[in-house]
């Protein structure tokens, strides 16, 4: 297991997938899923989309995951 791996998780991450892309907290990761919570999907030309529940998504989907950074005081 590479520890990088695990640095992502609980924070605020946008998901790249191929046409779109979610904004939310990377909760877990479970096998080949990722689950977000507090997501929002995005897309080019729209506003953000507030989703209900939990986001999962494959991970071969993924094309590269942004790790936000967290606005300090």
């Amino acid at each position: 297991m590479f520890a990088w791996r695990r640095t992502a998780v609980r924070k605020r991450v946008i998901v790249n997938l191929a046409d779109k892309a979610f904004s939310g907290v990377l909760w877990a990761k479970r096998g080949p899923l990722l689950v977000l919570r507090d997501a929002e999907l995005l897309e080019p030309g729209r506003a953000a989309q507030p989703m209900d529940g939990e986001v999962v998504v494959e991970r071969h989907r993924i094309e590269f995951i942004q790790v936000l950074a967290t606005g300090g005081g």
